[in-house]
C-alpha cells in the first residue's frame, strides 16, 4: 500500500516537530496525522493491519519515554514504509 502523498508529508512535518523539540506541537499533528490515516486500513490484509498495530505501538511507546527523536525516526521510516 501506498500512503497519499499529503499523508506521507504530514508525517514528515510531524517528525521534523519532534526532531526540533517541538513535541506538543508534534504530538498534536500526530494525532491528526493517525486520525488521518486509519481509514487507509480498511480492506487490506491482516499482516498489513498487524505491522500498523506494531509501528503505532513503538511510536506510542517512544512518546511515552518522551524519546523525540524516537517517534521522530519511527513517523519517518517505518510509518512512511506501511
Amino acid at each position: 500500500m501506498t500512503l497519499p502523498e499529503p499523508v506521507v508529508e504530514e508525517a514528515r512535518e510531524c517528525a521534523k516537530l519532534f526532531r526540533l523539540g517541538r513535541d506538543i506541537e508534534g504530538a498534536l499533528k500526530m494525532v491528526e496525522l493517525i486520525d488521518r490515516s486509519l481509514p487507509l486500513m480498511d480492506g487490506v490484509p491482516a499482516e498489513r493491519q498487524a505491522e500498523w498495530e506494531r509501528v503505532l505501538s513503538a511510536i506510542l511507546a517512544c512518546q511515552e519515554r518522551q524519546d523525540w527523536l524516537g517517534v521522530a525516526d519511527w513517523l519517518e521510516v517505518e510509518f512512511l514504509d506501511i
